[in-house]
């Protein structure tokens, strides 16, 4: 599903980014991909939404290279990958409705589908009764849930989290995860970057770790690899 070969970037700065990265993801995989600061694992998640260009090395997504592909080809690959950020990154002027409903109008789907999709995803992330709430009116938490419904609303293959943790408490991180996983369970693929060591270690997942740019370890049922 998610294949990389011998993958590079450099960036104009100096040093490479990532270096000569193998990875093989396959369909309905849970992994985790962590380092410290610095390790490439943002560089990488750019390089998978082709927010980046590879220097050296192949970069497949179901089969799709995405060192060959049209710039005009580049929606239809994140169509299929739903993303979910620390920041939340909601729109603030819109309800949670409309922020779930956005992703689905972009892509020009049918009122009919998204009055269907829009209640089953709000459902899905226990968040049905606050439909008509702002941004502004939810918590940490139940903005990170809405960001995993807008996420998950155009049912993609793929879902990569970048520290869905990041700016949540304990009990909302947990909850957060665990709706992850509920989320794998149905059959997507999920990636999530984080720094959250005790999650990692207790949820015994495949663990990615990086440093310095180079995959350092990658382990089936791992825990995080605690570098100086």
């Amino acid at each position: 599903m998610i294949v990389l070969e011998n993958v590079s970037k450099s960036y104009s700065t100096g040093a490479p980014a990532i270096k000569k990265v193998n990875l093989n993801i396959e369909e309905g995989e849970f992994v985790f991909i962590v380092g410290n600061s610095g390790s490439g694992k943002s560089t990488l998640i750019k390089l998978l939404l082709k927010e980046l260009e590879p220097t050296e090395g192949k970069i497949s997504i179901n089969g799709k290279v995405l060192n060959r592909m049209k710039r005009n080809r580049i929606p239809e690959l994140r169509r299929d990958m739903g993303v979910v950020f620390q920041d939340f990154r909601l729109l603030k002027d819109r309800n949670v409705y409309e922020n779930i409903a956005f992703a689905q109008r972009v892509v020009e789907t049918p009122s009919r589908i998204i009055k269907r999709r829009v209640p089953a995803m709000l459902s899905l992330v226990g968040l049905s009764e606050k439909y008509r709430s702002y941004p502004k009116e939810l918590s940490g938490g139940e903005q990170q849930r809405v960001a995993l419904a807008r996420a998950l609303v155009n049912n993609p293959s793929i879902l990569l989290a970048d520290e869905p943790t990041g700016n949540l408490d304990p009990k909302n991180s947990w909850e957060i995860m665990k709706l992850l996983e509920e989320i794998n369970n149905r059959g997507t693929t999920v990636l999530v970057v984080t720094h959250n060591r005790e999650i990692v270690d207790a949820m015994g997942k495949r663990v990615i770790t990086m440093n310095k740019g180079v995959v350092i370890s990658d382990e089936k049922k791992g825990g995080y690899i605690y570098e100086d």
